[in-house]
């Protein structure tokens, strides 16, 4: 289905229209008022999501006093449970991926990355250990069952 639809054909294939909506936004055309923008609940709550962010990221980096991980963590009280090499790396990685969802419209990018580190902050508090990973030194090739 297309990105934008007529109010006629909202109402002729609504069916179709809200399908589409749940892939991705819709562009609602009138002829008689604003065009709308239709959008499933979970899209919307994430551009929310991402603007709350934005509005955080901002405040941190207007903020002149002290280094960026100390006004992340004034944002972010939980980055606190990083090591300072943490806290250093989760500053920048989340102004990396803010900057990339910003750019690309892509909401995901931003509040996954967030949530990845705030996820890692909480296992380090609960008292978990970072656990260092065996790789496989060979490529192993499996057969098909």
């Amino acid at each position: 289905m297309a990105r934008t639809v007529n109010s006629s054909d909202l109402s002729r294939n609504a069916t179709k229209v809200f399908a589409a909506a749940e892939d991705h936004p819709v562009d609602v055309t009138r002829r008689d008022g604003e065009d709308l923008v239709l959008m499933s609940k979970s899209e919307s709550q994430a551009r929310d999501q991402l603007l709350e962010i934005a509005a955080q990221l901002i405040a941190v980096a207007t903020d002149d006093r002290g280094s960026l991980e100390h006004r992340m963590s004034q944002m972010f009280p939980w980055i606190l449970a990083l090591s300072p090499d943490g806290q250093r790396k989760c500053a920048h990685d989340l102004l990396d991926a803010s900057r990339a969802s910003f750019s690309t419209g892509q909401a995901h990018l931003a509040i996954a990355e967030l949530t990845a580190w705030k996820e890692t902050a909480s296992a380090l508090a609960a008292g978990l250990t970072p656990v260092q990973a065996d790789w496989l030194e060979a490529d192993i090739t499996v057969e098909r069952p």
